[in-house]
């Protein structure tokens, strides 16, 4: 009879450690790839709106350098990435990365008794997935900025936006002469109602900007002023009379000839000061490559 306490011997089978295959070395997928392509694509968009008028739609020009150096850097770090990648593959064994595992096969079997015995899940994929075609989609906003820019901010902007003029620190002297003084709306309309058209009476005037109209049908020549980008643009308005064109067209760039008016108005958005000019001609333009304006502290 078969002593109970008696310790049986460890049965080799069982004890042994099961033999375990090298693993593999997965398939180089192409998201490094991928992500190399978006990096030089979006660096490349940067670079062409910075060597274009294209940025001017977006930011002051002021800004054009440093947009310059961020599209540099962008198509050197996607180089970088492509060439970290490259190395990556090379670094693989080619005759295991040649071959594909099978459908089911798991790249690590000891990884994958491990997963089973965790309660993990257990992958039947190799380790090298394809990312899907489908994210390639992410480039098109990219060509949708190189071939469809949106338009800058304009009358319907204006239209429900107060007016953002502000007291500048100053009145400097503007310059001598019998023609007409080119002055920006901004200028204008701080100079007639922070210092009393001081410096331009019995001066003719000429302002451009474009035609947005009020909610009674007002006319008013606006200009989007900036400080950094086209995020925080905001109009500065000025209201017209005297010989207005009888049919005004939205957005449409108007340059008038006038002079200073003391009468004024406010903006029915934000109550704002809104001065008038007296337009004695008037003219259409095309729009100025630079649709935005600095706004003007004097």
């Amino acid at each position: 009879m078969t002593d109970p306490h008696e310790r049986r011997p460890a049965d080799p089978a069982r004890g042994a450690a099961r033999p375990s295959r090298p693993s593999r070395p997965s398939r180089p997928s192409l998201n490094g790839q991928a992500q190399a392509a978006l990096l030089f694509l979006l660096g490349a968009t940067v670079l062409h709106a910075g060597l274009t008028d294209l940025h001017l739609r977006y930011v002051k020009s002021g800004l054009r350098p440093l947009l310059l150096l961020a599209g540099a850097v962008l198509i050197v770090t996607a180089a970088a990435t492509l060439r970290y990648e490259r190395r990556g593959t090379r670094a693989g064994d080619p005759a295991a990365t040649d071959r594909a595992p099978e459908h089911g096969e798991p790249d690590d079997p000891e990884r994958a008794d491990q997963g089973s015995s965790e309660g993990e899940p257990r992958s039947g994929g190799g380790g090298g997935h394809r990312e899907p075609r489908v994210s390639w989609l992410l480039a098109l906003p990219l060509f949708a900025l190189i071939l469809v820019a949106p338009p800058a901010l304009g009358s319907y902007t204006a239209a429900h936006t107060g007016t953002a003029l502000q007291k500048p620190f100053g009145f400097p002297d503007v310059p001598d002469g019998r023609g007409p003084l080119r002055l920006g709306v901004g200028e204008y309309a701080a100079r007639a109602v922070y210092d009393e058209g001081r410096h331009l009476r019995d001066r003719p005037l000429r302002i451009t900007g474009f035609v947005t109209l009020g909610r009674d049908g007002a006319p008013y020549l606006v200009r989007m002023t900036l400080n950094c980008c086209a995020a925080d643009a905001q109009p500065v308005k000025i209201a017209l009379t005297g010989n207005v064109p009888p049919v005004l067209r939205p957005d449409s760039w108007l340059e008038v000839t006038g002079t200073y008016t003391s009468r004024r108005t406010k903006d029915p958005v934000n109550d704002g000061p809104v001065p008038y000019v007296k337009v004695t001609a008037s003219r259409p333009v095309p729009p100025p490559s630079e649709p935005y304006d600095d706004a003007w502290t004097g």
